[in-house]
């Protein structure tokens, strides 16, 4: 008998919705393994695909340029000499002899208050002291024939002094209403008008003497080392871009700055056609040490990392030791990373002292996709700036 039969004969009537349910479960099974197979195969396929996809970069060769050390500031210019004018006096304006914006000599007068009260005082003392010394030199005549005594003539001795004092004093109040340049340069914007009334200590105006002018600066106390009074400085205001001002450190401050440890510089630089104005601000740049030739690259090759700063090569990916020298633009360019010693930089460029051989092409915009072996494609159409002395573009 078979075993269909003794199936049949022990389940009776339950006997085919088992087999169907079987049947049923043993089919889901079975598309369950299928299904499991399958995707792990298309897991396998898609990362093999994706194992080391060909990345875009732009790349530039490393060349060997002059470098020398350079210290950056920022500075204010100011005058040699350089005076917000007022009068120790108060009064009302009569007369004013200048020109808002005119070069003056030193000692030219510029502005009078009204004095007419303080004039005839000054008549009234120096009458009085003419006086005294008439009575001096009548009574010394006198004691000389024992006329006069000489208590009387030491009297008019002090009497004449203080008279004498008297004028003194009252020329001195007549010339505080009186404005002079006290040293050569040019005039600003007058702030006051005939007939106003002003207090004493009231600015009138400035007088900037603009040439030469001097720049004033900080640098770190480390600087010290490198600077020194005579040395040259280049200055450069964004009020005439393109333009270099050229001139020479005056002095260097005597202490350095306990809260920030800076050290303030003086410059003198010409300033014959007066570009240069008070309070302008300016960047200033130092030359110092000796020219060097090292390998310089754009900052942006630069992949910086706590644990080291390195670069991207593309190299040969054959497999064999490479030298790290330019390779063709072509396939079979991979990324190998090469860590660096980095020196100063210089507007885009920095230098480069360890790691990078003269020649190497160097990965400069899209290191963030990269990794060793990674396999190149080259796309220098757009490649990143390089200049050593940039300046902002307006757009």
């Amino acid at each position: 008998m078979s075993l269909k039969s003794i199936l049949q004969d022990r389940l009776g009537p339950m006997f085919k919705p088992m087999a169907i349910m079987l049947a049923i479960v043993g089919t889901v099974f079975a598309g369950l393994y299928f299904f499991v197979g399958f995707r792990s195969s298309m897991i396998k396929q898609m990362l093999a695909a994706m194992a080391n996809p060909p990345q875009t970069v732009s790349v530039t060769t490393a060349a060997v340029q002059e470098w020398r050390q350079k210290l950056t500031a920022v500075g204010t210019f100011r005058a040699v000499n350089g005076a917000d004018l007022a009068l120790e006096a108060s009064g009302v304006v009569e007369k004013i002899h200048f020109q808002s914006g005119e070069s003056v000599a030193a000692g030219q007068l510029l502005l009078e208050l009204r004095k007419d009260t303080d004039v005839a005082r000054l008549d009234a003392l120096k009458a009085a002291a003419e006086l005294g010394a008439i009575n001096l030199r009548r009574d010394q005549a006198q004691l000389k024939i024992h006329a006069a005594s000489q208590a009387t003539v030491d009297t008019d001795v002090a009497n004449l002094k203080s008279a004498t004092a008297e004028v003194a004093q009252q020329e001195a109040v007549i010339a505080q209403k009186t404005l002079r340049a006290p040293f050569a340069g040019r005039l600003g914007i007058r702030s006051v008008d005939l007939g106003q009334y002003i207090g004493a200590g009231a600015v009138i105006v400035t007088l900037q003497a603009l040439d030469p002018i001097y720049l004033d600066f900080f640098l770190p106390q480390q600087a010290l080392n490198g600077v020194e009074v005579g040395q040259t400085v280049a200055a450069t205001v964004d009020t005439f871009p393109g333009q270099s001002f050229t001139g020479r450190i005056a002095a260097i401050n005597s202490k350095v700055d306990q809260s920030s440890r800076n050290v303030q510089v003086r410059a003198s630089l010409p300033n014959a056609d007066h570009k240069l104005r008070p309070g302008m601000f300016a960047s200033v740049e130092i030359a110092i040490g000796e020219p060097e030739r090292l390998v310089t690259l754009p900052q942006t090759a630069i992949v910086y990392a706590p644990y080291g700063n390195s670069v991207f090569l593309a190299q040969k990916g054959d497999g064999e030791k490479s030298d790290g020298k330019t390779a063709p633009h072509g396939a079979g360019l991979v990324a190998r990373q090469s860590f660096v010693r980095l020196g100063a930089t210089r507007g885009d460029q920095i230098a480069v002292l360890e790691g990078l051989p003269e020649g190497a092409s160097v990965v400069t915009a899209g290191q963030i996709k990269l990794r060793n072996g990674t396999p190149l494609k080259i796309d220098n159409s757009v490649e990143p700036p390089a200049d050593p002395n940039p300046s902002p573009v307006d757009q």
